[in-house]
């Protein structure tokens, strides 16, 4: 039985059955009753695109990330579905590999569904939602990037200081008497830029050397550790190291170990995220936290603004604090 049928039956129009089920307008106590008795006896359960239809709204999000497995992303995608699932929205999340057609593909299905907001979770989409393809399907509907930045004017940020969270490692490492630290830069996003550029300023900023003191490595525990491993062949032991990534940083941790070095001893290390690999290290990592659990309630309350223009809204950029662990 649909809407149509229950309005006939209860000799009532189809917006007097509209107003009852969402319990919006004028209908008299006695017409509610007879409605809602007719909605009972025949189990009637409205659908979400007729809900939408009348209230112009499908009350769902779509929320597009790069890998769930990441503990990162995960803290973040996680909080935002039960903020917005205890708010009354359907959220639908998608795993994107960080891969432009994947990214593209889903875009294109979340629009057909005519969901009414995006939240897009790491700074890999700065890149991957540009081109005139992209912007198209981004224009419709607010969109929030949670640690990333799009030119459009529907779209806005929830980004963390990155590149203060890493000169504030750097700084602490100084503070204990490191001189010669090394960077190990794990990706090739406008975050892990950024995160470069707080080691060179505050390497340069403390007067010490850091020509060649980036290192390139992948995103896995195994390439920190043969990150580590190729500088220490080359008879370079560093006194303090800054990943950009705590599994990363778990990575390099373990070469410097298994090469009976001691930390943070003879070297200091600090990731960041501030993730559970951090805490999963023995010893400890210290580690930059970089607040996902605040950095999603804050997307979900600027997406809903946006979404009900219900107040002002603008982009937030959040600060990084080190969490002090056994490594440093």
């Amino acid at each position: 039985m649909n809407i149509y049928d229950i309005a006939k039956e209860a000799g009532v129009s189809i917006a007097t059955v509209s107003r009852v089920l969402n319990n919006k307008g004028t209908v008299s106590a006695a017409t509610r009753a007879r409605v809602e008795a007719i909605l009972k006896q025949n189990n009637y359960t409205p659908s979400a695109i007729a809900r939408g239809m009348v209230s112009k709204s499908m009350r769902t999000v779509a929320v597009l990330t790069v890998d769930i497995r990441v503990p990162h992303y995960a803290r973040t995608a996680y909080t935002i579905e039960r903020e917005f699932s205890r708010r009354g929205y359907e959220v639908i999340l998608c795993n994107t590999g960080g891969d432009r057609a994947e990214t593209l593909r889903y875009l294109q299905a979340v629009n057909q569904k005519q969901v009414d907001g995006i939240v897009l979770v790491g700074s890999v989409f700065d890149t991957i939602c540009q081109g005139a393809e992209m912007e198209k399907l981004l224009t419709g509907v607010p969109v929030v990037l949670a640690n990333g930045k799009l030119d459009l004017p529907n779209a806005y940020s929830v980004t963390v200081d990155d590149k203060y969270g890493v000169s504030l490692a750097v700084e602490h490492l100084v503070a204990r008497g490191r001189k010669n630290i090394y960077y190990i830069k794990d990706r090739d996003t406008d975050s892990a830029k950024s995160k470069r550029d707080g080691f060179l300023e505050a390497m340069r900023r403390n007067g010490l050397e850091f020509a060649d003191h980036v290192l390139e490595a992948g995103e896995t525990l195994a390439s920190g550790m043969e990150t580590v491993q190729a500088l220490l062949a080359q008879g370079v032991v560093p006194d303090g190291i800054v990943c950009g990534e705590d599994l990363t940083a778990a990575g390099a941790l373990k070469a410097l170990l298994r090469a009976g070095l001691r930390v943070p001893e003879q070297v200091a290390v600090v990731g960041f995220n501030n993730s559970d690999y951090a805490h999963l290290c023995e010893p400890v990592l210290t580690s930059v936290d970089n607040k996902p659990e605040q950095v999603a309630l804050l997307c979900v309350q600027l997406l809903e603004s946006s979404i009900e223009r219900s107040e002002a809204y603008s982009s937030v950029v959040l600060q990084p604090e080190l969490a002090q662990g056994e490594t440093s």
